[in-house]
């Protein structure tokens, strides 16, 4: 088997030559998957996929999670190019930001005011600057979650951190998720001025009263509670993870899947902290959120017309239909080829990823990247199993029977104890990593 990535390849190293790291965000870098197999896509529609070669695939991921209704969705598309006909930015403000920051806050009736920006990181660290003026403490202690933000104050805590001085997150402290007495230690022991958590993930609900603790926690040591709704808004539930648990944070931040993909975020929370940032405050006032781009009619338009697809429909059924579906169909067929314990589907049906083992039953990027190089040339593209609403049942179909034909190598592969012979390049590796190493490329002549 084995499908043309020719054109591909040849544009993702004009890339690199252009664009360091050869993709404006790390988790959409060619590192990120089977050596000369990562498609340049031309287009989408729907679930689906083209790339330059030619190449159609099904799909997931979903532009990082920002898509949930499914590319080129038509009443997105058509609110859009009407708004921008009209102009798209201005000096003032205009009747747009009215009417978005009004579906927003119908839809999050936990909060008092929004403001809106261009990225997640931008509205996190404004929740963070916030918190910071509200309280007069320095110390954020944020949840051992993947990510919150580009910023120093959590970026400089990753293995990616050159560049930034220690003193920037010498106030940034970690806890452990549904564990209560991390979190108390660290606002026994440090002076909060915040704790910012995602409410659930994909892989962790949380345990009976463990929010309810954060919250009263927060109360109790006065420290502002922040939940990161980016991946839970529009996915858990439109009105965001928050309401779906019945804990109200005091800010809250969004983004993804407000605009079906077009760049919007917001940071929310209640009136007595949010006017720092306003013109009715005696206290010195926060630069809390101003962006050139935040109100630009485009991605407000498409925010409202997403607002409108889930009150007249229910995209989270869906996606969470055939993404129960999918993980019933690749977990059997992973049952029947003997291997269940080594590949499988896991997660919430909304954002679900594929488990990929060796041989001993350790996490394995070289068995990832054999799965994902065998379902590329079967026809999916992902780094997970994240579905949208507009996934359709012939797409799980494809999407198992693409499984069930890469389980066969996979299989070969545990057998022998290694993927060699098997997989055509290096693995693929973390993100976000200290050194380009294990795949670094070498410099131009």
């Amino acid at each position: 088997m084995g499908r043309s990535f020719r054109r591909s390849t040849e544009l993702q190293s004009r890339l690199h030559e252009l664009v360091p790291g050869g993709a404006h965000t790390y988790a959409r870098g060619s590192d990120q998957y089977p050596d000369e197999m990562a498609p340049i896509l031309v287009r989408g529609k729907g679930a689906h996929v083209w790339d330059v070669d030619g190449n159609q695939f099904v799909e997931y991921g979903m532009g990082l999670r920002s898509v949930t209704l499914g590319h080129g969705y038509e009443p997105v598309v058509a609110a859009v190019s009407a708004a921008i006909v009209d102009g798209v930015n201005f000096s003032r403000p205009t009747e747009l930001e009215l009417a978005a920051a009004e579906d927003f806050l119908e839809l999050v009736p936990t909060a008092d005011m929004v403001k809106f920006a261009k990225n997640g990181s931008d509205v996190t660290t404004a929740a963070v600057r916030l918190a910071r003026a509200v309280t007069g403490r320095e110390g954020v202690a944020m949840c051992a979650q993947p990510f919150f933000s580009v910023d120093d104050w959590f970026i400089g805590t990753s293995e990616m951190n050159g560049g930034i001085p220690a003193s920037q997150t010498a106030q940034s402290r970690q806890f452990t998720y549904n564990d209560l007495d991390s979190l108390h230690r660290v606002l026994r022991e440090e002076s909060i001025a915040c704790v910012i958590l995602e409410a659930a993930t994909a892989l962790a609900e949380p345990a009976p009263g463990f929010l309810q603790g954060v919250r009263a926690a927060c109360d109790s040591y006065g420290a502002l509670l922040v939940f990161d709704e980016m991946i839970t808004g529009f996915r858990w539930s439109e009105h965001g993870a928050q309401s779906l648990y019945g804990v109200t944070p005091d800010l809250s931040t969004w983004g993804k899947g407000m605009g079906n993909g077009f760049p919007i975020a917001a940071l929310a929370g209640r009136r007595e902290f949010m006017e720092r940032g306003g013109l009715r405050t005696d206290s010195e006032r926060v630069f809390l959120l101003s962006t050139t781009q935040g109100p630009e009619r485009g991605s407000l338009a498409a925010f409202r017309a997403v607002v409108a697809a889930y009150r007249d429909s229910d995209p989270i059924g869906q996606m969470e239909r055939v993404g129960i579906l999918l993980a019933d169909g690749v977990n059997a067929a992973a049952r029947e080829a003997g291997i269940e314990s080594f590949v499988k589907v896991i997660g919430r049906p909304s954002c679900e990823i594929f488990v990929t083992r060796d041989a001993d039953g350790n996490a394995s990027q070289p068995f990832r990247t054999l799965f994902m190089q065998e379902l590329l040339d079967r026809g999916v593209l992902g780094q997970s199993f994240v579905t949208s609403a507009a996934h359709t049942d012939a797409d799980i179909e494809l999407t198992i029977e693409a499984t069930r034909a890469a389980l066969g190598p996979y299989a070969r592969a545990l057998e022998a104890g290694s993927t060699d012979g098997l997989l055509r390049g290096r693995p693929v590796a973390p993100a976000v990593r200290r050194f380009a190493e294990p795949r670094r490329l070498p410099d131009l002549a």
